[in-house]
């Protein structure tokens, strides 16, 4: 190794005196301990940072959880004005069951078009075979016109957000008529006409 390496790299050369080779070690540890002091620095620095990257986090979450469902309330408004609307128009001495009736149908159809506006679908399973999946069973009735394990009517609808289910349809299920023997099995207590 040349001299002039030895010198930059710190290392003292060989047969240097003592005194040089504890210069250069003291050197050497100086700038050891120069880098881990940037080290540490950086360190901190990116430990701060982080934390404050997570309490902005933080806070935009806090914020969206607040204030998030501003535009979907804000669409929701209209319906209100036209409940209130609806309210007064009924109070009113020339109201008639008609009017009324027509106005509650158009604040139906803006609710539903709301609705459909953030995803949201009515289930409507009349005539399909249930599916306990989407649908609630309240009650069972006999059916010649409906099949058996198929929806007859629904008594409350059901909600679809997307592909998500909000709500059961609460349904009425046929089943099939009790003289309707079922065709796999024959009944011997039944008096035969």
């Amino acid at each position: 190794m040349t001299e002039e390496k030895a010198k930059d790299s710190g290392i003292p050369e060989a047969g240097a005196s003592p005194e040089a080779e504890l210069t250069a070690l003291r050197a050497r540890v100086a700038e050891a301990e120069k880098q881990a002091a940037a080290f540490r620095d950086q360190q901190l620095r990116a430990v701060a940072e982080l934390d404050n990257v997570r309490k902005r986090a933080d806070r935009d979450v806090a914020t969206a959880h607040k204030y998030g469902a501003d535009r979907v309330l804000g669409d929701l408004l209209p319906v209100c004005d036209s409940l209130e609307l609806g309210m007064q128009a009924a109070s009113a001495e020339h109201a008639t069951a008609k009017t009324i009736a027509e106005g509650l149908g158009l604040t139906h159809r803006q609710l539903h078009g709301f609705l459909e506006k953030q995803g949201v679908r009515p289930v409507d399973p009349v005539g399909q075979a249930f599916n306990p999946d989407l649908h609630e069973a309240v009650s069972t009735v006999e059916s010649h016109e409906v099949p058996p394990n198929h929806v007859v009517s629904v008594m409350q609808k059901g909600y679809r957000l997307h592909e998500r289910l909000l709500r059961p349809a609460m349904v009425v299920v046929a089943r099939a008529p009790a003289g309707k023997a079922a065709p796999h099995s024959a009944d011997s207590s039944q008096p035969v006409s």
